[in-house]
C-alpha cells in the first residue's frame, strides 16, 4: 500500500488495459506520503542532467515532487497527472517555493494535453507504471518529445518485503471483490520488455539499479500512516471494512513487514528500483 502497490495488475503482458477503471489518487492524502519518493526523485533530476534551455514534463507528477527539482534547473516544466486533488497540491507548493513559471495540467500518459514536440525531457517516478496502455503512453511520449529527447522513468523490481506487503494487499482486495485473475503486467523493470516497447520509437534503453528505504517509528506505525494516507490503502481498507476483512488483513501485513523489517528500534525496509533512461 505504499507507491511501490504493484500497478501492473491491470494490464495484459501488452500493456493494453484489463479494466476501464483505474485507482483514485485524490483519494486519501498521498502528500503525506510522497515524501518517501524524494530520494528517488533526485536521482532521476540529477540522471537527466536538465538544461536551462529544456522544456520538461513530470508525467505523473503527483504532488509534484518532480516538478519542484525540475524547476531549479529549467523554468519550461510542466507537470501532468489525472487527480485533480493533487494538481491543486503541486500548485500550492509550487506557489509557496516562489515558483511563478511551472504548470500543471490535468490528463494522462496515454493521452497528454501537449502538442507534438513540446519536450525536452520527459520524467516519471513511479508513475509511467500505472498507465493502462503501455504501447499508448510510449506512443504518446515519442510524439511530444522532440527528435532528440530523453526519458528518464522509475519503475519497482518484484522483489523485498514492501512488495510481498502490497501484493498481499492487492490479492486480498481482489479476492473479496471476486474479480478474475490478472494478466501478467507488463514489465516497466525489464530492459528487454523497455526496449521492445521503445525502439520502435527510436528510443534506446539504459538501466541502472538503485534503492529505497521506506521507514517509520515502527511497523505498526509505518502502517498506519499508510492506511490514513495512501489512496491505494484507503480504498483497499474501505472496502475490506465492509466485508469485515479489514482487522485480518493488519495482523497479515504486520507480520510482513515484521519480518522484514531492517531496524529493530524502529522499522526501515529496503526496495530496489530501476532508473531507465531513454534516448534517441
Amino acid at each position: 500500500m505504499t507507491s511501490q502497490m504493484s500497478a501492473n495488475t491491470n494490464r495484459s503482458p501488452d500493456g493494453a488495459a484489463a479494466r476501464a477503471d483505474a485507482p483514485n489518487w485524490g483519494v486519501g492524502r498521498y502528500e503525506n506520503v510522497a515524501a518517501a519518493l524524494l530520494p528517488a526523485s533526485r536521482v532521476v533530476v540529477d540522471t537527466a542532467a536538465i538544461q536551462p534551455a529544456e522544456r520538461v514534463l513530470d508525467l505523473g507528477c503527483g504532488t509534484g515532487n518532480v516538478a519542484r527539482l525540475a524547476a531549479a534547473h529549467s523554468s519550461q516544466v510542466i507537470g501532468i497527472d489525472p487527480a485533480t486533488r493533487l494538481l491543486e497540491v503541486a500548485r500550492a507548493r509550487a506557489t509557496a517555493d516562489g515558483d511563478g513559471t511551472t504548470r500543471f495540467l490535468e490528463g494522462r500518459a496515454e493521452d497528454l494535453p501537449l502538442g507534438d514536440a513540446d519536450i525536452d525531457v520527459a520524467l516519471a517516478v513511479f508513475s509511467l507504471i500505472f498507465a493502462n496502455d503501455a504501447k499508448a503512453a510510449a506512443a504518446e511520449l515519442s510524439r511530444v518529445l522532440t527528435p532528440h529527447g530523453r526519458i528518464v522513468m522509475t519503475a519497482w523490481l518484484p522483489s523485498g518485503t514492501i512488495f510481498r506487503y502490497t501484493s498481499l494487499a492487492e490479492e486480498t482486495v481482489r479476492r473479496v471483490l471476486a474479480a478474475p485473475p490478472p494478466s501478467a503486467p507488463f514489465r516497466w523493470e525489464d530492459r528487454e520488455a523497455l526496449t521492445g516497447l521503445l525502439a520502435p520509437h527510436g528510443f534506446s534503453v539504459h538501466l541502472t539499479e538503485h534503492s529505497l528505504a521506506f521507514t517509520g517509528e515502527s511497523p505498526e506505525a509505518f502502517l498506519d500512516n499508510q492506511a490514513r494516507n495512501h489512496p491505494l490503502a484507503v480504498m483497499g481498507l474501505s472496502i475490506l471494512e465492509k466485508t469485515g476483512g479489514a482487522a485480518a488483513l493488519r495482523e497479515r501485513l504486520l507480520e510482513i513487514l515484521r519480518e522484514g523489517n531492517e531496524d529493530p528500534q524502529a522499522f526501515r525496509a529496503t526496495s530496489r528500483y530501476i532508473v531507465a533512461q531513454a534516448r534517441r
